[in-house]
């Protein structure tokens, strides 16, 4: 492989409407040179060219792979890859988009677009073949990423988290907060639920607040059993973050949940990530649930709207 070929290169492939065109865009607005549905075979010819450097100089490579693209064979590529990569002038690694069969289909029903594998029939049949043929890319790659939960937005900012950085050996963490209401995240390595702590949410005065208010905050840390168990759960990040660093594991999500995802988890998730950032981490923060209510829209009303435990 040509000295010239980048640092690291990104096949970026998975499921047929499960976000590739979204990851390739957010690479290239990051400042990757993408290259979509090259012919796999093609690969070394490209590496061999010297691609412009960007400001920091010779940019990563992001290329996308699906079973659209010409000569496709999921077993070869895997194979390819792993042979090419023991080329010490490139590192390859494989991110595999997938997806909910239902959530697919509603996509191309929603977007009137046929599957590409399925031209003249239901989705479903394109879906479920396409499927077999990638499934050993999905065994070979790198990183995984699930979008069925996924707007375009929180995709992009989660290519964001995961690749800003990409070259150094540095981990990325992402501290995150969820209400249970609306369905544990998908992506999340480490979940810790706050359920236990006394909720805001029976307070008429703290209920239209979150966990970013410091009457909250106070609230949740009045709480008896607060102050060990945050304390132990911050204690156990500290010991096995780094341990996941010296594994090799490139990104670690850790998820706060309560039952909304508006009080407890969002001030919990609040104080670790800046604990977190305190010791050298650079956590990324996020509240996946805060202001939202079941359909998306501000929320009038919290979603905790069962009745209160004893009565």
């Amino acid at each position: 492989m040509s000295k010239t070929a980048p640092d690291r290169v990104l096949l970026v492939t998975g499921m047929s409407g499960a976000g590739k065109s979204t990851v390739l865009n957010t690479l290239e607005d990051m400042g990757w040179e993408v290259v979509d549905n090259l012919p796999f075979q093609l690969l070394n010819r490209l590496l061999a060219t010297r691609a412009p450097e960007g400001v920091l100089g010779q940019r990563p490579l992001a290329l996308g792979i699906d079973s659209r693209t010409r000569g496709f064979d999921a077993a070869q590529i895997v194979e390819r890859t792993q042979a090419m990569s023991k080329d010490a002038s490139s590192r390859i690694s494989i991110l595999f988009l997938d997806c909910a069969g239902a959530e697919l289909e509603r996509r191309y029903s929603e977007t009137r677009r046929r599957h590409p594998l399925a031209v003249d029939r239901p989705a479903a049949d394109g879906i479920a073949r396409e499927r077999e043929l990638i499934a050993p890319l999905r065994l070979g790659a790198d990183y995984l990423v699930d979008t069925t939960t996924n707007t375009s937005h929180s995709l992009k900012q989660e290519i964001r988290a995961r690749f800003h950085d990409w070259g150094t050996a540095a981990m990325t963490v992402a501290v995150m907060s969820f209400g249970y209401s609306r369905g544990l995240p998908r992506n999340a390595d480490l979940v810790f639920d706050m359920r236990f702590l006394h909720n805001p949410y029976w307070d008429q005065d703290l209920r239209p607040l979150t966990g970013q208010d410091t009457a909250v905050a106070d609230y949740v840390r009045n709480d008896p059993a607060y102050a060990d168990a945050v304390g132990q759960i911050e204690n156990l990040l500290l010991t096995l973050l780094p341990r996941y660093g010296a594994e090799g594991k490139a990104y670690v999500t850790i998820a706060f949940g309560c039952t909304g995802g508006r009080h407890r988890s969002v001030h919990v998730a609040e104080r670790v990530a800046s604990l977190l950032a305190e010791r050298g981490f650079a956590p990324t923060l996020s509240h996946r649930d805060l202001g939202l209510s079941g359909n998306g829209s501000v929320d009038t009303e919290d979603a905790e709207t069962g009745k209160r435990p004893g009565k």
